[in-house]
């Protein structure tokens, strides 16, 4: 596959109807698994892709054999659970690496990572993450933005995801080390729309917001910021596995904050 994620921009609102021929070149589908060990327990889901002209939706993968083996000597197969997931109560401990093993079909894929320390939620009287919605004025117009803060974790190199989810779907998301404030407060802005704009992106009042925390190593993230970038760069992202699969591992702390979207909370730019 020349592309991990195709992107096809297809022509809309046309009033006449006219046939379109589109070129696009066949790939063979290949293996894509996403591994997730946290303070919590383990989560891997292994699938395939699909041809573009495929229009079934079994891609789950319920005959692999998936193990985790940590640099302490731990190690643990994780069972099969439903819909192409495996799971397992195996919980990570900071500063081991892991290695995860998935065995399918003759091909084998590993990648490994390093999981990191508890992400900070409390310093001297202030609680973290804050968050916030503020409005701010770029141009001629306004914009909604979450407004994310984080305490870094001092004295070492850090890396974090963040994942907004609007009432239980993916909403906005993003990568971020720690090189600009190192061992202080860390600030992340999410664009979320434009003030008037109508379409379905647009937060209604009562929607809850779900925002996921995680403090990941370095190949975790080189990973992610590859992904982040692919739309302006044209270019797939980086392995993360050996053996020719998609996908990434990540063996990370995590912290969850809710909040309840209004648009009498959204504050002015102050800064």
């Amino acid at each position: 596959m020349k592309k991990y994620i195709y992107i096809l921009l297809s022509l809309l609102f046309f009033s006449c109807e006219k046939e379109i021929n589109i070129d696009y070149h066949k790939a063979d589908s290949r293996y894509v698994v996403e591994g997730s060990l946290s303070d919590s327990g383990t989560e891997v889901r292994v699938s395939k892709t699909q041809p573009m002209d495929d229009n079934s939706t079994g891609s789950d993968v319920d005959n692999a054999t998936v193990v985790i083996t940590g640099d302490d000597g731990t190690r643990a197969t994780v069972p099969f659970s439903r819909n192409g997931y495996y799971r397992s109560k195996f919980r990570g401990v900071a500063g081991v690496t892991y290695t995860l093993d998935v065995d399918v079909d003759g091909n084998h894929f590993t990648s490994t990572s390093t999981m990191q320390r508890v992400i900070i939620t409390k310093v001297r009287d202030e609680e973290y993450p804050k968050f916030r919605l503020v409005w701010k004025k770029m141009l001629t117009e306004r914009y909604l933005f979450g407004d994310l803060r984080l305490q870094d974790i001092s004295n070492e190199s850090n890396y974090y995801f963040m994942h907004i989810y609007r009432n239980g779907i993916g909403y906005r998301w993003a990568v971020m080390k720690d090189d600009k404030n190192p061992n202080k407060e860390l600030q992340q802005l999410f664009t979320f729309f434009r003030d008037g704009a109508k379409d379905s992106d647009v937060l209604q009042d009562g929607d809850e917001l779900k925002i996921v925390i995680r403090a990941i190593d370095q190949r975790a993230y080189d990973y992610l910021y590859s992904m982040q970038q692919m739309s302006s760069t044209g270019t797939n992202p980086i392995d993360n596995f050996t053996g020719g699969c998609l996908g990434y591992f990540s063996a990370h702390s995590e912290i969850t904050y809710y909040q309840d979207f209004y648009y009498s909370d959204v504050v002015e730019d102050d800064e």
